[in-house]
């Protein structure tokens, strides 16, 4: 069973740039309830999807005080937790970051290690890639960043 996960975040000033769970140096960080971890998100949202449940939203209500600037790395693990309860097992996911800025491949290995720790993967079963959009519409104008993702289930 495959699912697919997209999300997107907007910047803000004064915020950690917080992706696949490291934090990266730039001008500012996402905007959300959460640490706004958006590679984060879309991979959950692909892993629920796969087996049919509903997305983030449902499990870490946005609006939820127990859900403010929670670690995303924990609502893979939610993701992870609930697929094995179900009696799956979670086999890939691959994700693409949409951003004109910053450069965050550098930072690949160590989000596919945390990514991987908090599904039970190893790293090596992470795809992670970046792309820009060519300077076009929000993400062109460097008002956010945006994530798409793909998970396969057994």
């Amino acid at each position: 069973m495959t699912g697919l996960g997209y999300d997107i975040h907007r910047f803000k000033e004064g915020r950690p740039l917080i992706l696949g769970g490291v934090e990266i140096p730039h001008t500012h960080g996402l905007d959300g309830h959460s640490d706004a971890d958006v590679l984060s998100h879309a991979i959950a949202d692909a892993v629920l999807g796969a087996i049919g449940l509903p997305d983030i939203g449902h499990w870490f209500p946005p609006g939820d005080p127990a859900c403010k600037d929670i670690n995303s790395l924990e609502i893979l693990e939610k993701a992870a937790s609930l697929i094995r309860e179900k009696g799956h097992s979670l086999v890939n996911v691959d994700a693409t970051l949409i951003a004109e800025a910053p450069k965050v491949l550098p930072h690949r290995e160590a989000m596919q290690a945390n990514i991987g720790r908090a599904l039970g993967l190893p790293p090596e079963r992470v795809g992670i890639k970046a792309t820009t959009n060519e300077l076009l519409g929000a993400i062109g104008r460097r008002e956010g960043i945006a994530a798409m993702a793909v998970a396969q289930v057994d």
